[in-house]
């Protein structure tokens, strides 16, 4: 097998979440389909020389091209060219022959958040939905946006506050569009915490698992991670066990305006767990040590 058709089978690997990514980002599909596909060129021509983190390079790569895109968009005040149909997933290609599809079809946005993100700035859009739907650090958004670690932060901050703002508060009814993976709002998610809290200083693993996106990621940063967490641990089973049992001092709080948790010692918080929530299930925590870093959130207690 040459390079380059070991470059391709990669590729072929990571295209499900990059169209994902892409998809999230633009609400289009023939525009995911083109910055996925301007992904693989920039992959072609550059190699992989230096990558030690491929599926990272390309999800960076293709929310670069996503947010070109969405800029070039704005300037032209266009709307998506395809936007989907209320209520319906995005759909694949005719011929229903690239598999890639599916991955969208299992993440796809309801049109109601579509609606509330097309109101957000390219550099807010872009920084929520790598964060919040695909818990990217903050640290790799950075340079994408051409913002510090801390700005990007609160480009999501006031993204996530207005999707929140505009979610739903009724349970759905028939014919409505499908918001069953639109962020909760504050009630709710401050509900889901409280719950996991419980759940974990009783060491309830099965009520932990019911809580937890099947996906589920939690990432440490550095801080954390020399205090004893794993860097990252990936999957609803792992992430249980990673609390059952130990979260004894946890107590709830707003870290931005958006539900976590804190651990605090001798009125100092140490260590803030960023929660992301939709569908009513933890989708990705981010347990956050580096004191500067906590001095830039908006920690309320509660």
């Amino acid at each position: 097998m040459d390079e380059r058709d070991w470059l391709a089978e990669r590729f072929e690997e990571n295209r499900p979440h990059l169209r994902a990514v892409a998809y999230r980002v633009l609400g289009s599909v023939s525009e995911a389909d083109d910055a996925v596909q301007e992904t693989w060129l920039r992959l072609s021509r550059s190699g992989t020389g230096g990558v030690e983190n491929l599926g990272g390079w390309l999800t960076t790569i293709v929310a670069r091209v996503s947010l070109n895109m969405l800029r070039s968009r704005a300037s032209r005040r266009e709307e998506p060219m395809d936007p989907p149909v209320s209520g319906q997933p995005v759909t694949g290609p005719a011929n229903g022959t690239d598999p890639e599809h599916e991955a969208v079809l299992a993440d796809s946005v309801g049109l109601a958040l579509l609606v509330v993100l097309d109101t957000l700035t390219p550099a807010e859009r872009l920084a929520f939905v790598l964060h919040d739907m695909f818990a990217v650090p903050f640290e790799e958004i950075a340079p994408i946006v051409e913002r510090s670690p801390a700005a990007a932060r609160q480009l999501a901050s006031r993204a996530r506050r207005r999707v929140q703002q505009a979610g739903p508060k009724n349970p759905k009814k028939p014919n409505e569009p499908d918001t069953e993976r639109q962020p909760e709002d504050a009630s709710r998610q401050r509900e889901v915490v409280a719950a996991f809290l419980a759940a974990s200083r009783q060491g309830d693993f099965e009520a932990l698992l019911a809580m937890l996106d099947p996906d589920i990621v939690l990432r440490a940063d550095a801080a954390a991670a020399r205090m004893g967490a794993a860097s990252e641990v990936i999957g609803a089973r792992a992430v249980a066990g990673t609390f059952s049992g130990r979260a004894a001092a946890g107590r709830p709080a707003l870290i931005d305006g958006a539900a976590g948790a804190v651990w605090a010692q001798g009125g100092k918080t140490r260590v803030v767990f960023a929660f992301t929530i939709t569908g009513g299930k933890v989708a990705a925590i981010e347990m956050i040590a580096d004191p500067e870093r906590i001095g830039q959130l908006e920690v309320v207690p509660g």
